[in-house]
């Protein structure tokens, strides 16, 4: 039976892409999910894998030739591949007998939507290791969450491509697997005859000589694209297969400032100016660590929202008496029923919803010239985690009732802390909250989570006196504050906004009445 090997889908707004390598030729025996060749298009570089086992039984499109999305790449004869004539195998009559399992690709699966790329975090394996079919073989870390990678197949890991801290793109290979009991035999055979003549096979890859890197062919539009440019293969640095150059790689060499011309005694680089001079027993004490993607994407998020929004920020106080006599009066039956506790988080929530219904602009966005208001509320709610500040959204929280808010949120920061949210779960919100008080906070000015134009700060609830009716009184007290963008809520309506939420939880009776 013969089976089509196709383009496949290229990505939004991509129609063609050029065949740049094939890595088997017709005769040759292929695995299921085994990469066939390589696509390349204006943007990305796309591996396309067997959709079946069997034999290639033709190449229709060979390298260099522009293909359309569907269009007929190859065919692949299903079963066993037959020798072709005249072509034995030159290995000796005594070599070792090929291993049973057959080579599967470890891939870096979808990583979300808008997420392009990863960085290779940690390898829960090595190269050798038996492993069991959705065992983790990997975590890699995105700019918001950690993706763990499970095996394909039962079998063993013989290769890792990736090493850690390597970023890789969505698709990519990671590792090679031998599947089947008795690809564990072949790990072992690497080391166990190093005599004359023959080196393991660590040794030999690292005593590979500049040479045979030079002899990868490179993508045609990239050597194209070389010529145009005046540079030479030495020149761009290749992250494709085995140092392959590829086309974008060639543009970010072409790209790059030249560096200037090196003087007879370089000059010391100049000390950062944000850290003064250390002295040398002081550095020896230092401990250097590489900021995460998760960190170095909120550092970046936070600087842009500074940089982009005419940022605000206003506060007042809350007495929480209401809350907390109303939480203390009926958390026992509110647990019994919905079987989650009674927190502070789904009365500011419902708050919060009402008080943007009256004031819309802060649930809205600027669009370039337009405003974008939000006739909904995907309530975004800050979550601190060991590895950083991350925000999933409570989607049409508007429309819940305090068990849902309580039990999503409750979900929602569970799986936050393990690691286990996905894209989506973080995507799309329209107003933030962010809760401090936790912590100990007892005033702050939250930053804005761009494109939002309002996010509303909790803070520690403290004792304190107050006057009431011409006395002093002590009263659970909590400061809030609402950030917002200027450049489309104004002052009136940020102090409206805080009132309303002061109000509907200084009497929560308010809510239950729409006020």
């Amino acid at each position: 039976m013969s089976i089509e090997v196709r383009v496949p889908t290229l990505g939004e707004s991509v129609a063609e892409a050029t065949v740049a390598t094939w890595f088997k030729k017709p005769g040759d025996a292929v695995a299921a999910d085994e990469m066939l060749c390589e696509l390349e298009t204006d943007k990305v570089t796309v591996e396309v894998p067997a959709p079946s086992a069997g034999t290639l039984a033709e190449i229709v499109a060979p390298e260099g030739e522009t293909v359309s999305v569907d269009a007929l790449l190859a065919t692949i004869t299903e079963g066993a591949a037959k020798p072709a004539a005249g072509k034995a195998s030159p290995a000796e009559p005594d070599a070792p007998p090929a291993p049973s399992g057959k080579e599967i690709a470890v891939m870096v699966p979808t990583l979300g939507e808008s997420v392009a790329e990863a960085t290779v975090a940690s390898w829960f394996k090595a190269p050798g290791d038996r492993v069991e079919r959705d065992e983790m073989l990997c975590e890699l870390e995105t700019d918001k969450v950690s993706v763990e990678v499970p095996a394909p197949a039962s079998g063993t890991l013989s290769e890792i491509i990736a090493a850690e801290g390597e970023t890789v793109a969505a698709g990519a290979r990671l590792a090679l697997m031998l599947s089947g009991d008795g690809a564990a035999a072949q790990p072992a055979r690497a080391g166990t005859d190093t005599g004359a003549g023959t080196k393991p096979a660590a040794e030999a890859a690292t005593d590979k000589p500049a040479q045979a890197r030079r002899d990868v062919e490179h993508a045609p539009s990239a050597k194209k694209l070389m010529d145009e440019k005046g540079l030479a293969p030495d020149d761009v640095k290749g992250t494709g297969r085995d140092g392959r150059i590829m086309k974008e790689d060639v543009m970010r060499a072409a790209e790059a400032p030249k560096p200037a011309p090196k003087p007879a005694e370089p000059p010391k680089p100049a000390p950062d100016a944000a850290r003064a001079p250390i002295p040398a027993e002081d550095s020896a004490r230092e401990e250097r660590v590489r900021m995460t993607r998760l960190r170095q994407t909120i550092a970046r998020r936070l600087k842009d929202a500074q940089n982009t929004a005419a940022m605000l920020t206003t506060y007042n106080e809350i007495d929480m008496s209401g809350v907390m006599a109303l939480r203390r009066e009926y958390k026992d039956l509110f647990e019994k029923k919905h079987g989650v506790k009674l927190g502070f988080m789904s009365f500011f929530t419902k708050a919060c919803c009402h008080a943007l219904s009256e004031v819309p602009e802060v649930n809205a966005e600027i669009d370039g010239t337009d405003i974008v208001y939000k006739n909904f509320v995907h309530m975004g709610i800050a979550v601190g985690t060991p590895s950083g500040l991350v925000v999933p959204v409570l989607r049409n929280a508007h429309s819940m009732g305090f068990a849902e808010i309580e039990k999503r949120i409750a979900e929602l920061g569970i799986r936050a802390r393990d690691g286990k949210l996905s894209m989506a779960e973080m995507q799309g919100g329209t107003f933030t909250i962010s809760n401090g008080g936790v912590y100990g906070s007892l005033m702050s000015s939250p930053i804005l989570n761009p494109p939002q134009s309002g996010i509303l700060g909790m803070h520690k609830i403290q004792d304190r006196p107050v006057v009431v009716a011409g006395q002093i009184v002590i009263r659970p007290m909590m400061y809030l504050a609402l950030s917002y963008d200027h450049r489309i809520v104004d002052g009136k309506g940020a102090v409206t906004f805080l009132v309303r939420v002061k109000e509907a939880l200084e009497d929560p009776r308010r809510l239950l009445m729409d006020l």
